[in-house]
Order: C-alpha cells, then structure tokens, then sequence
C-alpha cells in the first residue's frame, strides 16, 4: 500500500537481507575461517581480479548505454508514429518494450546463471591443466545454453499474447497488443543467438581470456546494440528499433562463433601438449 515508495523500500531490504546472509555465511564456512591478515590488500591478487572484475563491469554500463539509446529511440519515433503520436497511445510504446526487455532479462538471467555455475569448473580444471575437460564443458554448456534460447523462442513466438497477459495487460487497447505482438515476435527472435553470446562471453572471462570477452560484449552493446538502435530507425521507423535487437544478436553471434573456434583450438592444442 505504498505505491511506488514501497518498492523502493522493498529493493533496499532485499539487498540488507542477502548482504546479511552472505555475511553469516562467511562467519559459519567450515572449509575456510577468514581471519584478519586475510583481509590485507595484495596488489598482485588485485591486479588479477581487477582484470577480469573490469570486463563485467564494462559489459554492464555497455548494456545501460544500449537500453538507454533504445529507450530513447522508441519514445522519439513513437511520438512520430501516426498511432502512438496521440496522447491515449503515447505510452503504449514505452510500456510495451519494458515488458519485453523484462521477459528477456528473465530468460538472460537463467542464461547467466548456468554460464556462472560452469566459473568455478573452469577455473579448477584450468589450474590442474585439464583442458579437455574445460573443452567437454564449453561444449556442454553452449549447447544448453541454445536448448534454453529455443525454448523461449518458441514460448514468444508462438505465445506473445499469453505472455502479454501474465503483464496485465488483457483489458488494453487493441493497438497496445497489436504492438506487443509485433515487439515481442521481432525483438526477440534471435533469442538462440542471444543466449550463446552471452554464455561465450562469461565462459572466456572465466578462462582468464578477459580482452576477448571485453571486445565481444562491447562489440555487442555499444557497437551493435547502440549504433544499430541509433541507425536503423531514421530507415524504418519505430520498427527500426526493434530489429536493432535481432540484427546486433547476428552479428555478434559471427565474432562469437570466431572466438568459439580460436578457443577450442588453443584447447585443444594446450591438451595435446599437457599429454
């Protein structure tokens, strides 16, 4: 009953309440007891993590600078469409894409998740020279990673208006779900691409290789992702916008499949020679 201020109050507990748990957890470890000298500043360790702690932290405000230039395209060419230039309809745009980019982020969020749990692995298997294993690893994971990019492909392209009705969004205008549709079919249907993309760049920053995911994810949201929403829709219109999504997914899909290729070879190689 707090309207907008209680979500905000709601984000800000969440995040006191795992902080709490992390730190309980911490304190509880068995396997490890941190003790004070633990605590001191090591550069070289530092250096290390920086490295590989930059390229998330570039892959995350490229994505905010991506949003940002697509949201601002879609309220820009909306109010030029002839539809959503009238005040009624003027949020229709806007609105519709949150809940696209909503529903990507969940299907992005099991995406990361897999690609993350996979972190540990490699960086073990890496350490001990197993690189036939990381290679079986790799594997397994862009092939699951696709599974999960087909299954929500199928789920948008086949049930957009379902999916528009788990929003609330069933007693809204009938240009509000022409467009969801429209949004939903044709921003994410390179969703398979997507899902490989990104499982490519957590698995390279994983290995060490934190110049290569850097170069995909910024090719990816700035280049792509901001050029294209930027340029597309001086050609077509609001619908530019959408298919900025899908055309950045395929091109970056072509870098990652190049670096794919360069990884498996120097794992390959680097397993020849550890035998």
């Amino acid at each position: 009953k707090w309207g907008m201020m209680g979500a905000a109050v709601a984000t800000v507990l969440g995040q006191a309440v795992t902080a709490l748990l992390a730190i309980r957890y911490i304190v509880q470890m068995k396997l490890v007891k941190p003790s004070k000298p633990d605590f001191r500043m090591d550069g070289g360790v530092c250096r290390k993590t920086l490295v590989l702690g930059i390229t998330s932290f570039l892959s995350q405000i490229s994505l905010v600078a991506s949003m940002a230039a697509v949201n601002n395209m879609i309220r820009k060419y909306g109010a030029l469409d002839p539809v959503f230039r009238q005040e009624q309809y003027a949020q229709i745009p806007m609105a519709v894409v949150g809940i696209v980019m909503k529903f990507f982020q969940i299907i992005i969020s099991i995406v990361v998740g897999m690609a993350a749990g996979c972190i540990p692995i490699v960086g073990f298997n890496m350490g001990a020279g197993k690189k036939d294993r990381v290679k079986e690893l790799f594997t397994r994971l862009l092939i699951a990673e696709a599974a999960v990019g087909t299954a929500a492909l199928v789920i948008v392209e086949c049930f957009p208006q379902q999916l528009i009705g788990i929003f609330g969004a069933a007693n809204e205008s009938v240009y509000y779900t022409d467009f969801a549709i429209r949004a939903f079919r044709i921003y994410l249907c390179m969703m398979i691409f997507a899902c490989v993309n990104k499982a490519c760049f957590i698995f390279l920053q994983a290995m060490g290789r934190a110049a290569e995911s850097t170069v995909l994810s910024m090719i990816r949201e700035i280049v792509f992702g901001v050029g294209f929403a930027l340029l597309l829709p001086l050609f077509f219109g609001l619908d530019g916008v959408l298919y900025s999504m899908p055309l950045s997914d395929i091109l970056t899909f072509v870098v990652a499949v190049i670096l794919i290729i360069r990884t498996y070879k120097q794992l390959n190689q680097e397993a020849s020679n550890h035998a």
